[in-house]
């Protein structure tokens, strides 16, 4: 019975990155010598075992063959026999192919560690394609390494695309490498890796329906909106590692898909088509709410928000109304960046001051210092009191209005 160390936890260290799980392979054991020695069974496709006093993950080696659609469309084999080789040749990447043993000393059958010196993403053998899932997963980890893909790699991407297998991925599946790559340093790989793989027109046709779709007259018509998206979201990285304001970037013009193909996308009418859109694809992948709220507003509110200092101070507070920034102020301050993400996202505005903001803020601070308590104590209730609230929060943003000018 030998154990190693293997997958995430050795690339990582190899890459000198904080590890954050440990996986381990052991080779020569059956299920009852695990029980034996205190493991506690977790795995249910195959045997998987949690040690009794770290709580880290041991399976036990194994094969695998392919039996149905999917990425659990899988036959494990798992015996004393199977040798450490034989397990990490099911692995998807020479880069998680690679295993320690007790000593330190590195097994790297196919190549793992040269691929990491190269940044590049290479699969360990033709049964890549037997797994969908594998299209997102390299796609995320080229968001998250900033590595190229082989060409022979990314041509077995091309065969999975092309096959029926993606529509068997499970819909969690699929928000959780979006999510992952959401928060690595380079997002818009991800895209442009499911773009190039013919996965996107699959998996987010919305996204894919960006490409080709000018931007408004108003802002570089000659501008692709997709491209224009895939700079916003790489603003966004600059400006923020939140995965809720990427995720807002990566969707706020979703509606511009839906103009025709003769006309310039305008400023009116395709917000509100964005946020219908939005919320059938987070419904499709089953995108946790807060996601969803956020996007919502910035695809609504986000032309009004790079106009706010054109708008009348009872407009201001309408806004600041719509966009509940009394309450969730923690989300008004996410909507500001992916604004400014947003604004950013164009040639030549990249490094441009993003005034609107600032002024946004403090119109939201002013509104907030108006003294709720001693309207009260003047008698005022009901509508009066409300009215009256909006009648100096009004004039407090007129004075902020003021100070800049207007």
């Amino acid at each position: 019975m030998q154990t190693y160390l293997v997958g995430g936890a050795v690339r990582d260290k190899l890459l000198d990155i904080p590890i954050k799980d440990r996986d381990w392979v052991v080779v020569g054991a059956t299920p009852e010598e695990m029980l034996d020695k205190g493991f506690k069974p977790v795995g249910k496709d195959f045997p998987v075992f949690l040690h009794p006093e770290t709580k880290e993950e041991y399976a036990l080696a194994r094969t695998e063959r392919k039996s149905g659609k999917g990425y659990k469309g899988f036959t494990f084999h798992t015996s004393p026999d199977v040798t450490l080789e034989d397990d990490l040749q099911r692995r998807d990447l020479t880069i998680n192919a690679i295993a320690e043993d007790e000593h330190g000393v590195l097994i790297d059958p196919y190549g793992g560690a040269a691929d990491l010196k190269e940044k590049m993403l290479r699969h360990v053998s033709p049964a890549f394609v037997e797994d969908p899932l594998r299209v997102l997963r390299i796609a995320r980890f080229a968001a998250s390494l900033g590595f190229k893909i082989a060409p022979e790699t990314m041509a077995l991407l091309k065969d999975i695309s092309e096959s029926d297998e993606l529509e068997a991925l499970v819909p969690e599946r699929v928000w959780t490498e979006l999510e992952k790559a959401l928060s690595g340093k380079y997002p818009a790989r991800f895209l442009l890796v499911l773009q190039s793989s013919n996965a996107l027109k699959k998996l987010f046709p919305e996204i894919e329906a960006l490409f080709g779709v000018p931007q408004t007259k108003e802002y570089h018509p000659e501008i692709d909106t997709g491209l224009h998206t895939i700079m916003s979201l790489n603003q966004s990285t600059r400006l923020s590692a939140d995965p809720m304001i990427r995720f807002a970037v990566l969707v706020h013009d979703l509606g511009k898909a839906t103009t025709p193909k003769d006309k310039l996308p305008s400023h009116h009418g395709h917000e509100e088509r964005g946020t219908k859109i939005i919320d059938k694809l987070c419904k499709r992948y089953r995108i946790p709410n807060k996601y969803r709220e956020l996007a919502v507003n910035v695809s609504r509110f986000h032309l009004d928000c790079h106009r706010i200092q054109e708008m009348k101070p009872e407009t201001v507070l309408k806004k600041l109304e719509q966009l509940d920034a009394f309450r969730r102020p923690e989300r008004f301050d996410q909507f500001l960046i992916a604004c400014e993400a947003d604004a950013r996202g164009r040639a030549g505005f990249e490094d441009r001051d993003y005034p609107q903001a600032e002024y946004f803020q403090k119109a939201l601070k002013a509104a907030n210092n108006v003294n709720t308590l001693a309207l009260q104590e003047q008698g005022l209730e009901g509508k009066a009191l409300g009215q009256e609230i909006k009648n100096q929060r009004v004039k407090s943003i007129k004075e902020i209005s003021i100070n800049y000018g207007k």
